[in-house]
């Protein structure tokens, strides 16, 4: 929270604190608004605006005759800011952690070569992590780098370190990302490593990442389970986000350049 923000914003913001923090349990009864007006010492419309803010964001159901309740929700992320998951976790007031599954240099193949911009059989570092949130599993992430820039990996303890701030220190910094987001059936590493039936769905975020004179620093294909992630991406008049719709053709169609 910050003092410059509206007061309603601020409610929210510290409401939401409780219910990602677990002060407030999924089942538990919402406070009345006497009581959180009592306790914040103000009025009854911003703690309305608070609640209702919840409300449409699913945080909370009920209301009008039955009493408010917290809901189990997924955490957010914004697309509004380019945001590691180490600090997206933080940021949520969540414990962020990885284990390593493989780090390895490979061919690149025909299709990873095209995203990286680099030339046929190229080699390329491949780091896969599960990533977790207060030590449960949230998501399988694989990461393909160029060899010069993946080889900096390789020795780093990863199980214990950001990737980004590790590259950071070696002059490497992400400062924009394209994102494609659909859904896909869980395939074997998932069922093995997330804990989920053969198929079951995913939430499958792939990801280019650019450095600021516009190369490829990154492919990413991040497999999340529904239950731990939600994505947010908010755009106004002023200011509306490049979104767009297709059909899920090849990988190449979804990450063409625009260089």
């Amino acid at each position: 929270m910050t003092e410059n923000s509206p007061l309603h914003a601020q409610l929210y913001a510290e409401m939401v604190q409780r219910i990602r923090t677990g002060v407030w349990q999924p089942g538990d009864r919402v406070p009345s608004e006497k009581s959180l007006i009592a306790e914040f010492g103000t009025s009854r419309g911003p703690v309305r605006q608070a609640l209702a803010a919840l409300r449409s964001e699913g945080m909370i159901v009920g209301g009008r005759g039955a009493p408010p309740r917290v809901q189990r929700t997924a955490p957010a992320q914004s697309f509004d800011t380019f945001m590691s998951f180490t600090e997206w976790a933080r940021d949520l007031g969540m414990a962020p952690g990885q284990r390593v599954i493989e780090a390895s240099r490979r061919p690149a193949t025909e299709e990873i070569a095209q995203e990286l911009q680099l030339p046929p059989d190229a080699t390329v570092v491949e780091i896969i992590r599960l990533r977790l949130l207060d030590d449960k599993p949230a998501m399988l992430e694989r990461s393909l780098f160029p060899h010069e820039i993946g080889k900096q990996l390789l020795p780093a303890d990863l199980d214990n370190g950001s990737i980004y701030q590790t590259l950071r220190r070696v002059g490497v910094v992400p400062v924009r990302a394209r994102h494609v987001i659909d859904a896909i059936a869980a395939h074997p590493l998932e069922v093995e490593q997330l804990h989920v039936a053969p198929g079951a769905p995913l939430l499958r975020v792939r990801r280019l990442a650019y450095d600021e004179s516009g190369t490829v620093v990154e492919t990413a294909d991040d497999r999340y389970l529904p239950s731990m992630a939600a994505f947010i991406v908010e755009n106004t008049v002023e200011r509306r986000a490049p979104l767009s719709r297709q059909a899920a053709n090849t990988t190449a169609d979804l990450f063409e350049h625009d260089d």
